[in-house]
């Protein structure tokens, strides 16, 4: 049995869809487990950029399976658009690709609700907007729509009628928004079931006979540990769970299928959007870091807040994770840099501490150590013993201090700067 899953242990944005295409090397089926497509992944390939919203990343392997799993909530134009397009560059998508019956859909109405209560908010939560809380919050209501019910066209109409007549007043009377017709909305799924109905399957069934006939399985998460709706700095979160029991409940595996559990960080932190940021790096420094780490956000363009390497959140990622190894990204960026700051605690109401604080990380001052850093390009290193000795030490101590093996490092965006660290 081999079964990993790559779950981001920071904020999001941690290079993901780096390593699930680093990963996809020895595994025959990836699955895409939770969110939407407010996550971009992006992938280099020979210089050539494919960012992912909704298709597993490992779909650039050209002989893997993709499964989208029963915890993605689907926006069926925009996979459509994503299935397109790879076709057109020459990537067999269709023949590979399955989608869960159980996977709800983010339809127009969920959009429109979402960019209205984002605009009703004094306070800010810094969604995309692409319709991933409303989506969620259908399911939990028991009013979505879910990809299989695209098979019953006839039942799939009386569903979308009387969810309209919901959303519409909405819509109209608290938001005074323009609303939706039946046959709008009905128009997208036939389209939906036209190019994707031969790729939607019960996936749960499919995993777990692909786990009996030895397959080795990849579960790839969206966002990051800090943004799980339980876990994460509620209510800056996301609408759903990227941590280890949403890899689960998303696929329908189970604990004992689990065998690795790969946390992936970058070098240092980023956030996009509103919420506490404790080690937030502002001025010159920030904006070091932004530009020489190309921080700008894949699916909203928004420039990401930068700062400096969080031990406290590294390791409550591990805790709530078990993480059994880690992955760390973009530690190029650091170069030119003379001190490197880590924070290795917080300081909150007059009283240091040396672990996440649940609710109370606006008032989360970092305590930090500061390690020598280093000049020199890294790009070209293939292994730990090519570095600078001062991002060795770098390495080491981040090792040392979240408990946890760094067992990848990176040190550009293609597929050839990444090498194990032995």
């Amino acid at each position: 049995m081999s079964c990993k899953v790559v779950i981001g242990a920071q904020w999001g944005d941690e290079g993901k869809a780096k390593m699930i295409d680093y990963f996809t090397r020895n595994s025959d089926i990836v699955v895409r487990y939770q969110g939407g497509a407010n996550a971009g992944h992006t992938v280099v390939v020979k210089n050539k950029k494919y960012i992912f919203h909704l298709i597993p990343s490992g779909v650039l392997h050209k002989d893997k399976i993709c499964v989208i799993g029963n915890g993605v909530v689907v926006d069926p134009a925009l996979l459509i658009s994503e299935f397109v397009s790879l076709e057109k560059d020459g990537y067999d998508v269709g023949k590979r690709l399955y989608i869960s019956d159980a996977a709800h859909l983010i339809l127009p109405y969920h959009k429109a609700l979402d960019e209205s209560m984002e605009e009703f908010r004094a306070k800010k939560i810094g969604t995309t907007v692409r319709g991933i809380g409303p989506s969620y919050s259908d399911k939990c209501l028991r009013i979505g729509i879910r990809a299989g019910d695209i098979f019953d066209m006839k039942r799939l109409k009386e569903q979308i009628s009387l969810v309209l007549r919901l959303k519409n007043l909405k819509l109209e009377r608290i938001y005074k928004k323009d609303t939706y017709s039946d046959d709008e909305i009905m128009n997208i799924l036939k389209r939906f079931k036209k190019v994707c109905g031969g790729m939607i399957i019960n996936t749960q069934h499919f995993l777990h006979e692909s786990i009996r006939a030895g397959r080795r399985i990849l579960l790839e998460g969206a966002q990051g540990f800090a943004l799980d709706i339980d876990h994460g700095t509620y209510p800056y979160v996301t609408s759903s769970n990227p941590t280890i029991g949403g890899a689960l409940l998303g696929t329908g595996l189970n604990a004992f299928n689990i065998d690795e559990v790969i946390g992936v960080t970058k070098a240092y932190v980023t956030r996009v959007g509103a919420g506490p940021f404790p080690t937030e790096a502002k001025g010159e420094e920030g904006e070091r870091l932004r530009v020489n780490g190309g921080e700008f956000g894949s699916t909203t363009g928004r420039p990401r807040r930068c700062g400096w390497f969080d031990i406290p959140l590294l390791r409550q990622a591990s805790l709530i994770n078990g993480l059994t190894s880690l992955a760390l990204t973009k530690l190029d960026v650091l170069s030119g840099f003379k001190k490197i700051k880590v924070a290795m605690g917080y300081r909150v109401n007059g009283k240091k501490i040396d672990y996440f604080p649940a609710s109370s990380l606006y008032d989360a001052d970092p305590v930090y150590k500061e390690l020598s850093g280093w000049d020199e390009d890294i790009a070209r290193c293939k292994k730990k013993a090519d570095l600078p000795k001062n991002a060795r030490n770098y390495i080491d101590f981040i090792e040392s201090h979240v408990g946890v093996k760094i067992s990848i490092i990176s040190v550009g965006p293609d597929r050839s700067h990444t090498f194990k660290n032995k």
